[in-house]
């Protein structure tokens, strides 16, 4: 079991918020708060807030900030090392009301496996774009309304999509119960602490 798994196969949603790492990288980096804050187009306080885990961030933005800091979103993650993963480890991409945990290890080069289980109302909070080629989405349970280049699909159970993780892209949960998604991103997103390319966010 990897170290951020719980008992019941799900790990912890306290334990990896992207917040405090992102606090550690611009500390190691010599940035102000101010300074981050002002590049990413947000204020000192939420950003502050962000870092000690206290609010959450929508996709855009925390795309944002990894652009200031000049760090791959992927660095962020907590991945399994376990050869059955049971339930995922546990991760935070960003978004409002929506629990992500990580099914593929570091080490695979060509598949990057996320599930998402999004609570009603919740989701990306803005469209955003990723360094990797194509995505694909399965809807587990639940509707989901997906946004690509501003083509609105709307998914229910059983329905899957493909479209290019260069476009433009976000989702929310428009129904009151809950949606669950399993994502695959191709190529996986990196891991290293410089960006090939910066990811354009919209919110």
């Amino acid at each position: 079991m990897s170290s951020t798994e719980s008992p019941d196969g799900a790990s912890s949603p306290n334990a990896d918020l992207a917040g405090p790492r992102l606090r550690i990288l611009r500390q190691a980096k010599g940035m102000s708060l101010a300074a981050v804050a002002a590049e990413a187009g947000i204020t000192k306080g939420f950003l502050s807030l962000a870092e000690r885990g206290k609010t959450r961030v929508s996709v855009p933005t925390l795309l944002r900030i990894c652009d200031v800091l000049d760090v791959q979103l992927g660095s962020l993650f907590d991945y399994p090392d376990d050869a059955v993963v049971h339930g995922g480890t546990h991760m935070d991409m960003g978004g409002n009301d929506i629990d992500e945990y990580m099914l593929t290890p570091a080490d695979e080069k060509y598949l990057q496996v996320m599930r998402s289980v999004i609570q009603p109302g919740g989701g990306s909070d803005g469209t955003y774009n990723l360094d990797a080629e194509t995505i694909f989405a399965l809807i587990l349970r639940g509707t989901v309304e997906l946004t690509v280049d501003d083509e609105m699909r709307r998914l229910t159970a059983g329905d899957s999509t493909t479209f290019s993780a260069r476009s433009m892209h976000g989702f929310v949960n428009p129904e009151q119960t809950v949606a669950e998604v399993v994502w695959a991103v191709t190529p996986p997103l990196a891991h290293g602490t410089q960006r090939p390319g910066q990811s354009r966010t919209k919110e």
